[in-house]
């Protein structure tokens, strides 16, 4: 079972719930700031902004807050967030991609590095653990809905996989037509819990509960950073291990 999402559940569990909601509230603003100021205030005429809109509606994030988010960008204000992405190794050799919008590039850059250090992990250079990923669209919906009625519906919106356990129903997509996707299956499922572009591992590494609890250390530490958006890993864990981990 694929890591990264797994844990941003037990997380989400684990953590206080208003907490967790403000600052992902936070992040989505964020994001859809800047693919505001990067193209137009439209989102029917900006496909990043299209989709930023979507993923934070997904997290029912209030439309007031939207629409302030994206008058901040319309109206010049704010801060000007530069997009940067880390790569690098965690604990056993585990690969990270870390995405970050920031107005500091230095204070991002030593709090990463500080992460990755004090996990036993080093960062390296720009595309030192990419090419062993894909970027891809990544759609999810609820465990409720039924896998047959959710594959009929992927395929027809040219989805490329399903994958569907007790936690839900992820679709995935090329990175290209995660708009139309999305927007197709919107139709005919509803609204998701969750649109967005993702890095995709190639392939994962099986972790044991020790390195599992390690990894997730990293991955709460640089989630709590403000300026970091999304955090990647190639790892995964069994069931056993992954009931212990949520229990605990």
């Amino acid at each position: 079972m694929a890591g990264h999402s797994q844990f941003k559940n037990i997380m989400h569990r684990k953590g206080r719930q208003d907490a967790v909601k403000s600052k992902m509230f936070s992040k989505l603003a964020r994001e859809i700031t800047v693919a505001a100021k990067l193209g137009t205030p439209d989102p029917d005429m900006n496909p990043r902004l299209r989709l930023a809109v979507q993923a934070a509606r997904a997290q029912s994030m209030p439309k007031d807050n939207i629409q302030r988010a994206i008058n901040k960008a319309a109206g010049g204000d704010g801060e000007n967030y530069e997009e940067v992405r880390y790569e690098g190794y965690g604990p056993g050799g585990i690969a990270l991609i870390v995405e970050a919008l920031t107005d500091n590039r230095n204070r991002t850059a030593s709090n990463v590095r500080a992460a990755f250090t004090k996990a036993g992990g080093a960062l390296g250079e720009t595309n030192s653990v990419s090419f062993m990923w894909d970027r891809a669209g990544e759609i999810v919906y609820p465990a409720s809905l039924d896998a047959d009625k959710v594959m009929e519906a992927a395929i027809e919106a040219g989805a490329e996989d399903v994958q569907s356990d007790e936690e839900g129903h992820t679709i995935f997509c090329a990175f290209a037509d995660i708009g139309d996707v999305s927007k197709a299956l919107e139709g005919a499922l509803g609204e998701a819990e969750s649109v967005k572009t993702i890095w995709k591992p190639q392939n994962s590494v099986p972790v044991d509960e020790e390195r599992a609890q390690s990894i997730l250390r990293l991955i709460t530490t640089l989630d709590d950073d403000d300026d970091v958006q999304n955090v990647y890993a190639n790892f995964e864990v069994d069931d056993a291990t992954m009931a212990k981990l949520s229990a605990a």
